[in-house]
Parts: structure tokens; sequence; C-alpha cells
């Protein structure tokens, strides 16, 4: 545990490989010295969770402008299509149905391992989410990869295999092989045809300099100037030396939890939960740079 001069802010990391609880501060009523020790957390845990927080949209929006600009959801972009009247950078993932209508995105699925919006060039530097309804059944949790400490013990030739090259992440489809409104899919049927922005597999993080793995997400990933055979293996041997190593940690969702994390140097995935339960959650991206 540790506090910090000036404010009664308590940082205790998670004792994983990412992650700490930030204890001792109301984020409604947030100065600028204990704003400047969460930014500082932030870069240095990646992911923070604040726990027992009653702020509401506004204060999540104003919060999340602390960070800087923000940015809308995809879906918002692409359809037009706002969760929260009046407020539309905040976006509703939910599962709830009413009138017959969800409420929110995403629904009751599994999520694949993702970094927010990484199919555009300016994909997010960080993203805000507050959970207001949460499972009974403790289903529903969140989990964060440190892809910065999976860089740092990429085995030798896999480092060399990467250096200098860049991924084509899919505008056209989700993970779950539905099309986004609004694109169009290549007529060819060839991963190397789809639209979609393209990113260094090794990003340095602007701010803090350390280097990090970008690999966004499988689903029709294509490494630049391979064969499609030989970037699957590339893709296939990076992705398993991820999900093998202890770069990982949990979140068990509690109502009032808020969560921030790096979008630049983290993947996340949400775990399968009892449909028939509902679930909440409120989410601000703040914009980020073009990963270099």
């Amino acid at each position: 545990m540790l506090d910090h001069a000036g404010t009664a802010i308590r940082i205790r990391p998670t004792g994983a490989a990412l992650g700490a609880d930030v204890e001792g501060v109301d984020l409604a009523t947030l100065s600028d010295a204990e704003f400047a020790v969460i930014r500082q957390a932030w870069l240095d845990h990646l992911v923070l969770r604040f726990r027992d927080q009653t702020i509401d949209d506004h204060a999540h929006v104003a919060l999340g402008r602390r960070f800087g600009e923000l940015d809308f959801n995809p879906g918002t972009r692409l359809t037009g299509k706002v969760y929260v009247e009046g407020i539309p950078e905040i976006v509703k993932i939910s599962n709830i149905i009413e009138n017959g209508k969800p409420v929110g995105e995403l629904g009751a699925g599994e999520a694949d391992w993702h970094s927010d919006m990484c199919f555009i060039d300016t994909p997010p530097s960080a993203s805000l989410l507050r959970s207001l309804e949460i499972p009974t059944d403790g289903g529903g949790d969140t989990s964060w990869i440190n892809m910065e400490a999976a860089y740092a013990a990429l085995p030798d030739d896999l480092k060399q295999a990467v250096e200098g090259r860049s991924i084509k992440h899919d505008a056209v489809y989700v993970s779950s092989g539905k099309q986004r409104p609004g694109t169009v899919a290549p007529e060819s049927g060839d991963i190397r045809d789809i639209a979609g922005a393209v990113h260094p597999i090794v990003r340095t993080h602007p701010v803090t300099g350390r280097r990090s793995l970008y690999l966004g997400k499988r689903f029709n990933a294509y490494v630049m100037g391979m064969e499609v055979a030989e970037s699957e293996k590339l893709l296939d041997a990076l992705w398993d030396h991820v999900m093998s190593g202890d770069f990982r940690w949990t979140q068990h969702w509690r109502v009032g939890d808020l969560m921030i994390w790096d979008n630049r140097c983290t993947m996340h995935q949400r775990g399968a939960f009892d449909p028939s339960m509902r679930r909440l959650l409120h989410r601000v991206v703040v914009k980020g740079e073009k990963p270099a």
C-alpha cells in the first residue's frame, strides 16, 4: 500500500502482472492533485479499479475528459445510434431488453480478447467503464493482459520476426463474423483485401516510452507483406505466447466499480454470464494517437 503526499489516496497493486486499486478518493469531487496521482498510477499499473463510487453520467464524462478529448463508440459513428440520451459520449454495455429492443451493446455473449477500436487509425488511449447492474452469479468478469510484459517476455526469434512489421486490423467484420453497418466486404473474400487500419505489431507508448505488443484482435488480422499462411503462422505464435504467459489480471465486478485502463498497452476480455441476469455498465473512451 502506498500513500501519496498531499492527498489521502492509497494505491494498492493487485500483485498480478498489472492492475491496482485506488482508495481514499471520491471521483465526483476530484482535485487536480488527486487526478495527478491517479494519472501517474494509470501509467504505472495500466489498469485501475475504484470501488464504491456513486458518480453519475455527467461526472463520468467529466472524469474521462481529464484524460483527454472523448471519442464516440464505433457503433455510434457508423449508425448514429446513441444509448444515453443527451450524453453521446456514454455508451451502454448491456444484455437488457426493454420493449423488445436492446438498451445497450454487446449483449450476453463472451467477448474475445481485443484492444478497443483497433480497426481505426487513432484507437483510444483510455477507456473508463462503470458498473450499474451486475449478475448475481459472479459471471461477466473482465480480464486484462499486460502487453508490455508480453513483449518483454517474447523469445528472441519472435522479437526478430515482428520487428518493423505491421498488422491490418479488420474494419468490416466483428469477431462473431457479423458485418459492421456501413462497411463493404471485399468481393475476393481474401483477408488481404479487407478494409482496416494498419498498425505496428510493436508500438511505443507516447508517454512512458515503453514498448508493447499491439495485436488488437485475432479475427481476420493480417501481417502486411506476408503470404496469408505465413501471416497466420506468425499470428498464431504471438497469440499462443500472450495467452500462455502469466500476464493477466481479472476484475470481479461489484456495483459501484469504475475501471480505467490504458488501451494502448493492454488487451481485455469479458467472460460469460447467465443471459437471464441483468448486466449494465456505462463506458466512455478517450481519443488516442496513431500507434507508432
